[in-house]
């Protein structure tokens, strides 16, 4: 189950992708990593989708990661006394504490946080944006606003308050429970919606505690302007197109997806590109050619993984929609434009530890000599991900003891994961190096690949030896002299 890729693609499960034979489809279509969107579903049947995957990933005997994303608090008006109100532009509207059906004039907002951040001439969003309100006056308890865009809003629609950082958590009570299911189910990473501050992140990996990755989703103003801190304190970034273009200006959201996937390179921290990526793919089997145009991109920018939502979730073609994705990563990754736009970006990582130089070292002399693949030993997974942040042109493969690395790894941008043995002496390593890479199609006979581990062994973090081996017969029969 050899990817000819670099980038991932995540999938997410739903009721179009919920049986055994379409996840195993869906992952040998290209999926790497399998989305649980905690916004649908039962606990019930997120158990039963991870136990496929799980039973998936022992038939196939490749690492699969698993996600699991996080609602996050929704923040909705209450109801309306006589069905859907149509607002029209200039006429006055208001929002209020008070639990009562709304109608034409006003309607309840049961939320006294947002109340207590609103300043006159903040716009209010409803219905994803359809829907915007300036406030003209406000109170602890109320907003008198006026509609500058006009529409039907309904009830329990959602609202998004663009212009201020809201004292409300990133965890809701649904979302701590949530989070502790999934940590006990076993997954391997989780996505926090609606991060605003460092602070919501450190309060996910406090409840955590260390049974999975935390991946910041990054939809708000808010956590655009904090995005260096929050990043600090994160295992990965979801660049969650959708919100961001409803709370900024539609056009802002490029650029900012290309700031943001170049620090996470930086940093060495996996990145996806998410949200409305095959849209039209929900109901055909062909996506659209700015959407393909789309993929590209976020493929061209560096990113680690590229993510389907309803597409695989709820979608009629949710093969097809990656095998889109599958076949358009490898037609960009081929392109010589390609290989000259990654490394032109490989001048914004700095290099400051014995670890940084070793798989500098190594990207450049694979790219300089006849080298089949770069071979990491890792026990915390640091390496690898260092290794990947360098885009060398050679597949890199992750040897590691532990099945939970392996499985984040799915994640990681150019990483082929393996779980082996734990090994306490370097010539054992190199002989298992050459043996994955000889037993995936990565080299030959003939070919030499590259090695890196740390010395002594099975001690996060201590990277610092490189060596270039042979991939011959003699070497894995018999071993190397001493």
């Amino acid at each position: 189950m050899r990817r000819h890729r670099m980038i991932k693609i995540v999938a997410t499960l739903g009721p179009s992708s919920s049986t055994y034979d379409m996840i195993r489809a869906l992952f040998e279509a290209g999926a790497d990593v399998f989305r649980l969107n905690m916004s649908h579903g039962t606990h019930d049947e997120m158990a039963q989708r991870h136990a496929i995957i799980r039973q998936v990933e022992a038939d196939l005997g490749r690492p699969i990661g698993i996600l699991a994303d996080l609602q996050g608090p929704k923040l909705r008006i209450g109801t309306f006394s006589d069905g859907p109100v149509d607002l029209q532009v200039g006429q006055e509207f208001r929002l209020d504490l008070d639990k009562a059906p709304g109608d034409r004039q006003r309607v309840n907002l049961p939320h006294p946080e947002i109340f207590e951040v609103l300043e006159p001439g903040a716009d209010l969003l409803v219905n994803d944006g359809k829907v915007r309100l300036k406030v003209n006056e406000c109170g602890p308890d109320f907003a008198e606003c006026t509609v500058t865009v006009g529409g039907v809003i309904s009830d329990r629609k959602g609202v998004n308050v663009p212009d201020a950082v809201l004292p409300v958590a990133a965890l809701s009570d649904k979302d701590r429970k949530d989070l502790e299911f999934a940590c006990r189910l076993g997954v391997d990473w989780l996505a926090l919606s609606f991060v605003q501050r460092p602070s919501d992140v450190l309060e996910a990996r406090e409840l955590a505690q260390g049974r999975a990755a935390i991946l910041s989703k990054i939809e708000k103003p808010a956590a655009v302007k904090a995005f260096d801190e929050i990043l600090a304190v994160s295992d990965g970034i979801m660049v969650a197109r959708g919100d961001l273009g409803v709370e900024l200006p539609v056009q802002n959201v490029p650029p900012i997806q290309k700031r943001l996937v170049r620090k996470a390179r930086a940093a060495a921290k996996p990145v996806i590109v998410a949200t409305q990526m095959l849209e039209s793919m929900i109901e055909s089997p062909m996506p659209t050619r700015a959407e393909v145009s789309d993929v590209a991109t976020a493929i061209y920018e560096g990113a680690d993984a590229v993510m389907l939502s309803a597409e695989s979730a709820a979608g009629q073609f949710p093969i097809e929609a990656v095998t889109t994705m599958n076949n358009v990563a490898i037609e960009v990754e081929s392109d010589p434009t390609y290989i000259d736009v990654i490394d032109a970006s490989r001048k914004h990582v700095h290099h400051h530890s014995i670890a940084d130089g070793i798989v500098s070292a190594a990207r450049e002399l694979a790219e300089k000599t006849n080298i089949a693949a770069i071979c990491c030993f890792t026990e915390s997974g640091t390496t690898a991900s260092l290794v990947a942040r360098e885009r060398p042109h050679v597949p890199i493969l992750a040897l590691t003891p532990f099945v939970g690395v392996a499985r984040r790894h799915a994640l990681t941008w150019g990483v082929h994961c393996e779980q082996v043995t734990e090994v306490n002496r370097f010539k054992k390593a190199v002989i298992n190096a050459v043996r994955v890479t000889r037993k995936y199609g990565f080299a030959t006979e003939k070919d030499q690949i590259l090695v890196t581990a740390g010395i002594p062994f099975n001690q996060p973090g201590t990277t610092n030896i490189l060596r270039v081996a042979p991939c011959s017969e003699h070497l894995i029969i018999q071993g190397e002299p001493e």
